[in-house]
């Protein structure tokens, strides 16, 4: 466990914000929001390291990784992260620019400035919802930050400012000012953090204490197929139902789905945009006949939002191609700027996301 100079943190949970709950009809509002932000986003990475995944409890449901810093360069991603983050990521975003690093004056006392805000450390950050006790219809959150922190500086400032420690075993719990939650570094370079319950919900799964996503093997694979990507997500069996059920809309209430929706077992994306803007989406289901029904149900939905939609919809519509193949259902869609931006405007993109 990381204890740099084994100074202790405190944990002191501020305001009156609650992350602990998320509804699960949230789950498509934080996944379609996240698509959008990568559609701007330059092209590195977000990979997780082994410490930032063995810190996610085992019954996770979504996973959302972006490339945080390519998304703060970035003047388009940064407005149109202004129009579609739901208050769920929002929370977590607005925490790292709230709290700043306040510099230690030769006299050992804090600086009276405001400091610098932490969030100019951060490469990736990635957002978990997870089951706190399995089978549980609840759902908290937790957000894990990777980059080069300045750690010795961080403890400084707080020992300057005289705050005092609260540990969960070995791990030194620190509270993120005016924004109600806790953070704690589980190594030099990776930060976890949220509210003081999810944040040891997250330790004791990153401890040993209870099982962590490394033994979830179906997310352990998702993760696989996509985590080279600058923006991904996954999403297991009930977040993918969901899923199905708000993008299949008025076919989502047919018999066919809920035949087949609980063979549905878990489903992930990624987004390039290195020419354009390219989703792919993998559903993972139990067998080929659930995967083409599924397939079939989407394309009457597609057929019937084509009826429906405005030229830009029409035109997003006419470039995304369904297929379900060895029990698998894809969902390819591809676009120019041009093309991309203009279905934002449109009346399908505002439902989406609000």
């Amino acid at each position: 466990m990381f204890q740099p100079q084994k100074t202790k943190w405190a944990a002191i949970s501020q305001g009156g914000i609650d992350f602990r709950r998320v509804k699960l009809k949230k789950l498509v509002k934080i996944s379609i929001a996240a698509m959008m932000l990568a559609a701007v986003v330059p092209a590195p990475a977000a990979q997780l390291s082994t410490d930032a995944r063995s810190s996610i409890p085992h019954d996770v449901q979504q996973l959302v990784v972006i490339d945080y810093r390519a998304m703060q360069n970035s003047t388009a991603a940064m407005n149109l992260r202004n129009r579609v983050e739901p208050p769920e990521l929002k929370q977590f975003d607005e925490a790292l620019n709230k709290f700043t690093l306040k510099p230690v004056l030769p006299s050992g006392k804090p600086s009276p400035n405001q400091g610098e805000p932490i969030d100019q450390y951060v490469d990736e950050l990635a957002f978990a919802l997870f089951r706190p006790t399995p089978g549980s219809d609840a759902l908290q959150s937790v957000g894990i930050a990777q980059g080069q922190f300045p750690t010795e500086d961080i403890l400084a400032s707080f020992k300057a400012q005289k705050i005092k420690p609260t540990m969960v075993r070995a791990s030194s719990l620190f509270p993120m000012t005016k924004t109600g939650m806790v953070l704690c570094f589980v190594d030099p370079s990776t930060m976890v953090f949220g509210s003081k319950e999810s944040v040891t919900k997250a330790l004791d799964a990153r401890d040993g204490m209870a099982a962590s996503m490394l033994t979830n093997n179906s997310m352990m694979d998702a993760m696989q197929s996509v985590d080279s990507s600058s923006l991904w997500s996954i999403l297991d069996n009930q977040g993918t139902q969901t899923m199905m059920k708000q993008l299949l809309g008025e076919a989502g209430s047919v018999t066919d789905f809920d035949s087949v929706k609980q063979r549905l077992e878990a489903s992930w994306y990624a987004m390039d945009f290195t020419h354009g803007v390219r989703f792919d989406l993998t559903i993972q289901t139990g067998d080929s006949f659930a995967a083409a029904t599924i397939s079939s149900l989407l394309s009457a939905a597609v057929m019937l939002r084509k009826m429906t939609g405005s030229d830009s919809e029409k035109q997003a519509l006419n470039e995304t191609s369904i297929d379900s193949n060895s029990g698998k259902l894809e969902v390819h869609f591809a676009a120019s700027d041009s093309e991309f931006t203009a279905l934002l405007q449109s009346p399908l993109f505002q439902t989406m996301v609000h």
